[in-house]
């Protein structure tokens, strides 16, 4: 009876909502009553206290597991988000694939699942994929099976469903027909055989590729197909490097030369690069190259700047991993999500009833020097934000610590712009750590010197500080010369400091920002939401996430600094923060 009840409710509080997402910047009292009462429908019974990590803008269900975004797209008025969800608990297993849908990326509204495991094809697990818009606006999903557990992690196919209804904008419902599985392996690893990528067309033929490994051999197998469903493997990969492990998630899409609008997924024309990206299992972070396709041979070059595998361009320096891109046919852009896990125990997410969230979606472009991408956080983004604080010509001399009040420091978003006279203080960059790993030199470089006295920097934010700063996690620029009289800027997020829980994971971490110093000048932008950090640096050149978990700076006892610990003294020349507020509606 009472599961009569629940499904019943759950219609009606769905059908109820969706005119907020119609009116979501103006929505009347009566759909918001509506609303309270779908909160409160979704309400966990964990304790109070672990919330306090709870995100306040970023995307999550109100309980359990998540991980990889599979497959955003847009589809008639809506954006939606399907992604990986353990419906029973807050550890991975039991994966579906969760579906929300929103007008803005910012509000979301979840719908029933859109893919659990039923069939022989995918009877142990519906894993990770992508979407496809084919001709006549109709989507179809591409996706990984597991049809059997062994060997571990599990044998893995590919596979599809289609909507049941294209008429249907938010497609509730999907099939999976019976001629799945369209892609099994043969020659190749199938325990490591997974997470389709979107199709591009040309030639007279959709293209896909599917990570895989071989040996220690990291591989993107191609596959093409006229109709979809029947798919034929190239006789060659469409990219691989040695001694990369397993490529997971894979992403290939074009970027424009010009400007920062996207292009749609099969663009071939008109000034374009590609862009590979690919999450490693080994390092379990990502790492993207700019190149060539060669539409021909359907073979990906990379770039002579851009190196394949663990010394690679990043998204992220941070936690971020799985991440995926789609295409906006509307504004014209190419958004990215991506996942960031918890950096807490298994215990501590159990007990808090929740693991995982999606980071904000961010634009995604190729910089004018086209040796690496540029992101930035939809613009959307602005409509939460509340009260203001805003700054200038702040100086902050050696060991200044400046707090910036007015906001609500546990859930803000703050951007500053820092300018120094002279770049005669940086410290020299010890040759020693030429005899770091490459893969991870910045990060090395940030755990050793940290916020350490310096020349010029450390300089920038103190988020989630406590008030005698036992906790706080420093976001921050150090700049060095060189040997050759060239300078390296490096941006580092450290959670060392974060937490007097020590049982949680704490590192720093960090990445060069490749930029002109001649104009003596720096930005930075963090968005901070209770257990994330999310930083930009210079324009979103360089991005760091940190996940954190005061125990003393949180909600109203969370404060934001501004700082610098270097004996050149840095102006900030503007600063701008935000309060942030709750979207009406998240999932």
């Amino acid at each position: 009876m009472m599961r009569v009840f629940t499904k019943m409710f759950w219609v009606i509080a769905l059908v109820c909502l969706f005119p907020l997402l119609d009116n979501i910047n103006g929505g009347g009292g009566g759909v918001m009553a509506f609303h309270k009462e779908y909160i409160h429908y979704q309400l966990t019974t964990t304790n109070n206290v672990d919330q306090l990590y709870r995100t306040g803008y970023h995307f999550q269900p109100k309980q359990n597991w998540i991980n990889d975004p599979n497959a955003p797209m847009y589809y008639k008025g809506y954006y939606h988000l399907f992604y990986q969800y353990n419906p029973k608990g807050a550890v991975w297993g039991n994966i579906v694939w969760a579906h929300s849908v929103s007008k803005d990326m910012i509000n979301w509204i979840p719908l029933e699942p859109a893919i659990v495991p039923s069939k022989p094809f995918d009877k142990y697990g519906c894993w990770s994929g992508s979407t496809t818009i084919l001709p006549g606006n109709k989507p179809v999903i591409l996706y990984t099976g597991i049809i059997d557990l062994k060997p571990a992690p599990g044998h893995q196919v590919q596979n599809y469903a289609i909507p049941a209804n294209y008429s249907d904008p938010l497609l509730r419902e999907w099939i999976k027909p019976d001629d799945n599985p369209i892609v099994k392996p043969t020659s190749e690893n199938v325990s490591s055989f997974r997470d389709p990528t979107t199709a591009w067309f040309n030639n007279g033929h959709w293209k896909m590729t599917v990570g895989s490994k071989h040996n220690k051999r990291g591989i993107v197998y191609l596959y093409r197909s006229r109709d979809f469903v029947k798919w034929t493997k190239a006789k060659h990969t469409l990219h691989d490097k040695k001694d990369t492990g397993m490529w997971e998630c894979p992403d290939f899409f074009p970027v424009s030369t010009q400007g920062t609008n996207g292009v749609e997924t099969s663009a071939l024309m008109g000034g374009i690069k590609h862009v590979l990206k690919v999450s490693l299992d080994v390092t379990r972070f990502e790492y993207y190259t700019i190149g060539t396709y060669n539409t021909m041979k359907d073979k990906y070059y990379p770039d002579s700047t851009s190196v394949d595998g663990w010394a690679g361009l990043r998204y992220d320096y941070g936690n971020f991993y799985a991440s995926k891109t789609f295409f906006d046919p509307v504004q014209k852009r190419r958004i990215l999500w991506g996942w960031a896990n918890e950096s807490s125990t298994t215990a501590e997410d159990v007990a808090k009833g929740w693991a995982g969230i999606q980071l904000i979606p961010r634009m995604v472009w190729l910089d004018p020097s086209g040796k690496q991408l540029v992101q930035w956080p939809i613009h959307e983004l602005k409509t939460l934000r509340g009260e203001k604080v805003h700054r200038r010509n702040v100086k902050l001399n050696k060991g200044d610590i400046v707090e910036v009040k007015g906001i609500t420091a546990a859930q803000a978003d703050v951007e500053a712009s820092f300018k120094f006279s002279s770049l005669d203080e940086a410290e020299t960059f010890d040759p020693k750590w030429s005899k770091l790993p490459a893969e991870n030199l910045a990060l090395e470089i940030c755990g050793i010197t940290g916020t350490k006295q310096g020349g010029l920097g450390p300089f920038g934010f103190l988020t989630l500080a406590s008030n005698k700063l036992e906790e706080h996690t420093p976001v921050f620029f150090r700049i060095f010369k060189t040997t050759d009289n060239k300078h390296k800027i490096l941006m580092c997020s450290d959670a060392k400091p974060s937490s007097l829980n020590k049982g949680t994971y704490r590192p720093s971490f960090a990445g060069f920002v490749d930029v002109d110093l001649s104009k003596k000048k720096l930005s930075l932008k963090s968005l901070i939401d209770h257990s994330v950090v999310e930083s930009f640096g210079e324009g979103g050149k360089t991005v760091i996430t940190s996940r954190v978990y005061p125990t003393l700076a949180v909600g109203k006892h969370a404060h934001l600094y501004l700082f610098n610990n270097g004996t050149e003294t840095v102006t900030v020349d503007r600063l701008d923060a935000w309060s942030m507020k709750n979207p009406l509606l998240m999932n």
